[in-house]
């Protein structure tokens, strides 16, 4: 099988590590530090145990064109890159290619193949001007949630905190055979990966937990363990959880877990800063539109008054244009330093 993976960050290095000692014939697609890194010295995995397992039999690329075609892609770059990456993306497809989708939050494909009175409807806060949903069918699409929890230490350097979860699904719901063969390459690799008839509720399991803890870590920059023990915090994510709840069943979605548990959860994986905390301390974009922007936006299609939901993104929102702004003066500051001139 012919794998690709299209960003080698966290989680996209983590499942390169892992897919590298199957029989797939796997490439990797990234930029800048990272491609460097990978191309120059190999992927290094550190596992759960501190042990650093050095990976050199991948193909890396910088150029989705140069790349072939794949049986299976999968997306594991941030949610807001996926639209600048959107017009190289079909160069990897050819007429069977599984397009696997692992970001953060609520898909921009949520509403297709779904049926109801939402069907085929694009969601702005993922897909503003209805790209995605034109340039991408949504055939290919096969649902994934990616429970790991992982970091790039330094470029080409992924460190492996816990979890092997990569549940997936088709947007139909039907269990095929194309599901299956994912779902049988990733369980050699050494991952779990069960083929779910409601992928939907899966990603808004995750989502749950994300849109209440990723933010509140972003501002605090506490770790996950912290913001469940401290009764403040863990009072106000349930709160934002069970605004989100109830947007969630509007739209036929039950969660197979309770509230607490999933709280616990959160607290189980212990000292870890989210991805969007990583983000920011790092002065990256935050996935803010994908997190909280969609529920948002769902929010107000199924008529559920979400105020805490508002509130909160209304802050992380100030947050990232402040950094966003630091991260260009840096660069200006940078560039002057060199004597370059833009």
């Amino acid at each position: 099988m012919k794998v690709c993976i299209v960003g080698c960050g966290a989680i996209g290095g983590l499942l390169a590590a892992f897919l590298s000692r199957t029989s797939a014939d796997v490439t990797v697609v990234d930029r800048g530090d990272q491609y460097l890194a990978i191309r120059d010295h190999g992927l290094v995995l550190v596992n759960t145990m501190g042990e650093k397992e050095l990976l050199k039999n991948l193909r890396v690329t910088d150029s989705l064109e140069n790349c072939g075609n794949f049986d299976v892609v999968f997306l594991a770059v941030k949610a807001y890159e996926i639209d600048a990456l959107s017009t190289g993306l079909p160069a990897l497809f050819h007429d069977r290619t599984a397009l696997v989708t692992l970001q953060n939050g609520l898909p921009w494909w949520y509403f297709q193949r779904c049926g109801g009175s939402f069907e085929g409807r694009s969601i702005r806060a993922t897909d503003p001007g209805g790209r995605l949903s034109k340039l991408i069918d949504s055939q290919r699409i096969v649902g994934c949630v990616a429970y790991p929890a992982a970091e790039v230490v330094e470029p080409g350097v992924i460190r492996h905190i816990e979890g092997v979860r990569f549940p997936l699904g088709e947007l139909d719901g039907q269990i095929t055979p194309r599901a299956k063969q994912i779902s049988e390459l990733l369980s050699e690799a050494g991952l779990k990966s069960p083929v779910l008839e409601d992928i939907r509720s899966e990603i808004w399991l995750k989502a749950w937990g994300n849109l209440a803890f990723n933010p509140i870590s972003a501002l605090t920059h506490a770790t996950m363990a912290q913001i469940a023990r401290f009764p403040q915090t863990n009072e106000y994510a349930a709160q934002l959880m069970r605004e989100a709840e109830t947007v969630a069943n509007k739209l036929g979605v039950d969660f197979r877990v309770s509230l607490e548990q999933r709280l616990l959860g959160a607290e189980k994986v212990g000292e870890h800063k989210t991805s969007m905390l990583q983000d920011m301390q790092a002065l990256r974009p935050m996935e803010l539109d994908a997190i909280l922007g969609t529920v948002i936006e769902m929010a107000a299609l199924v008529g559920v008054g979400v105020p805490y939901l508002k509130g909160l993104y209304a802050l992380c929102s100030l947050r990232d244009a402040i950094n966003m702004e630091q991260a260009a003066e840096n660069f200006r500051s940078s560039i002057g330093e060199t004597g370059l001139s833009l």
